[in-house]
This record gives C-alpha cells, sequence and structure tokens, in this order.
C-alpha cells in the first residue's frame, strides 16, 4: 500500500480514479482502512480511490484545508490526532462533541464537518465478537487519556454502564474527561497503570478494554499485567493489527473471552460510508475487503 504525505498528495489525485478519501494518522502504514473503504467505494459505483495519508502532529488544520483544495470528499482519523480533528473542525455534530473526539470529517461546500463512529463501531463489535450489551456492566477502560479511550468511554456511560474504571499512565490526563462521565451521570473511578489497587479495580469489573496503543510495536508489552485479567472477563482490544496483542494473549491464558478490533474497525468504518454517502449499504463489501487482507 502507498502511503501519501501532504507534499506529494496533489500525485494521488490525478490518473483514472482520483483519491477523494483517506485516512490521516501518524503512524497511518498499518491501517486497514483503504482495503476497506475502496471495495465499497467500487462497489457502490462511486469513482474515487481511498488512500493513506501520513499526518505529522500539529498538522491536521493544514492537512485538511490541503485535501479540501484537491477535492477530497472526506477523511477518517486515526490516532494521534481526534483530539486535533476536533478542534479542526468548523462544525461537529452531538456524537463528537459527547465523546469529545472526531474520527470522520466531511468537506461540505460551506464547512469541514465532523462526527465520531467509534461508539457505534465499539459497541456493535461487542455484540457482534462477544454477545455483551454494555447497560449494567462495570468497564474498565485502559488509556483513557486518549481521543478513542474517551470516546469509548462517554459511548459507554451513554449507554448506561454501571460503573467505569479508567486507567492511564498519567492520572491527571483523566480529570477532565471523569467530570465529563460524572455530568452524565456515570460512576467514574479514575487510576495509574502501576497503582497496586489496579488488579483489584480490574477484577470487579466485567469488561475490560485497551484503548492505548500499546500492543502496535512488536516488542510491546500488554498494558495491564497477567494478574489483572480473570475468566469472568470479556476483554476486547481496540487495535486489530496484529490480531493477537499480548493484551489479548494475558486474558486468554487467564481463562477470559476476548476480541480484537477488526470488528469496531469494520462498524465505524461502515457509519463513517454513511456519513459520507447517505443511503448506502457498504457492509458486505466491507467486511470483504477486510477478510482479503490485501
Amino acid at each position: 500500500m502507498t502511503v501519501f504525505k501532504l507534499s506529494n498528495l496533489a500525485e494521488a489525485t490525478t490518473g483514472p480514479k482520483p483519491a477523494r478519501l483517506a485516512v490521516i494518522g501518524h503512524p497511518v502504514a498499518h491501517s486497514a482502512s483503504p482495503r476497506m473503504h475502496q471495495p465499497a467505494l467500487d462497489e457502490a459505483g462511486i469513482d474515487a480511490r481511498y488512500i493513506a495519508l501520513e499526518v505529522e502532529p500539529g498538522q491536521v488544520g493544514g492537512a485538511f484545508a490541503r485535501m479540501r483544495e484537491l477535492g477530497f470528499i472526506g477523511c477518517n482519523v486515526t490516532v494521534p490526532h481526534k483530539l486535533d480533528a476536533l478542534e479542526a473542525c468548523d462544525e461537529v455534530d452531538d456524537a463528537a462533541r459527547a465523546l469529545g473526539a472526531v474520527n470522520t470529517v466531511r468537506f461540505d461546500p460551506d464547512a469541514t464537518r465532523g462526527t465520531n463512529t467509534d461508539g457505534y463501531g465499539f459497541e456493535h463489535a461487542l455484540d457482534e465478537a462477544l454477545g455483551l450489551e454494555l447497560a449494567g456492566q462495570a468497564v474498565m477502560i485502559v488509556g483513557a487519556g486518549g481521543g478513542a479511550g474517551g470516546a469509548v468511554a462517554a459511548h459507554c456511560a451513554s449507554r448506561g454502564v454501571r460503573r467505569l474504571v479508567l486507567a492511564n499512565r498519567t492520572v491527571s490526563k483523566l480529570d477532565a474527561l471523569a467530570r465529563r462521565l460524572r455530568d452524565m451521570g456515570a460512576e467514574v473511578v479514575t487510576t495509574a497503570l502501576d497503582a497496586a489497587e489496579l488488579p483489584d479495580l480490574a477484577r470487579s469489573c466485567t469488561l475490560l478494554v485497551n484503548a492505548s496503543s500499546l500492543g502496535l510495536g512488536p516488542d510491546d508489552p500488554s498494558p495491564l499485567p497477567p494478574r489483572c485479567f480473570a475468566a469472568h472477563h470479556c476483554v476486547f482490544d481496540s487495535i486489530y493489527q496484529p490480531p493477537r496483542t499480548p493484551f489479548l494473549a494475558a486474558a486468554e491464558a487467564a481463562g477470559a473471552r476476548t476480541a480484537n478490533g477488526s470488528g469496531m474497525l469494520l462498524h465505524q468504518g461502515v457509519a463513517a460510508f454513511r456519513f459520507w454517502f447517505p443511503g448506502t449499504e457498504p457492509t458486505a463489501a466491507m467486511r470483504r475487503g477486510l477478510a482479503s487482507g490485501t
């Protein structure tokens, strides 16, 4: 897969099928979004290409301006840009505002509009892979200080979870999110990843979620130590590549049921595609694209 940069983005807009959609991130070479979205575009008869675009931190606003200049329809936003994308949009909908991050952008003639489909994707993935409903669950979210973690936490709160345990390397980064979640009526506990009470807090939960980037790298450890996992847990990792992270391996060793982020990727992508092209039904084509592995 070719990864473009802002410096050569114009090259992607030439030829018989011009680039009109992208996923932006740093890094972005691992993203499966192009192989998921392109079949959906082709099946719908939309003459456009979906590409991966490497965007350096602090350059999201410039990237939006350049894509708009080149006639892009929109883009997906992945780590670490979801918070910056919220600020760079002219308008964001209620979903993005509630979740505190933007992961999908549409370049309308009058404005750059943002939404967030992560919560939708997360909930549908849990149901599909684990048969789990969020209402009444006690949930620990690891890496809740980032855009994806905050979005998942807010979605959990909106769906009536019984308790939210937010774990992060730096606890102070959770303060604003915790206040917002409590305003939504959620019971919230915050903790550091090196806190002595972390295993007890984890074992008091029914669902453990990794929303951090730990697991993307080949030498990354699990963000939670093995003693945090138990057989009664459902364990979800938002990472989909690699498909079995150290986080999931430790959970499986404890007898927990697990799922990686491929289902979340699929379902958030479906919602994003419908945001760009209302009335379309891309699910089957996207599922085939992900399964192809190319």
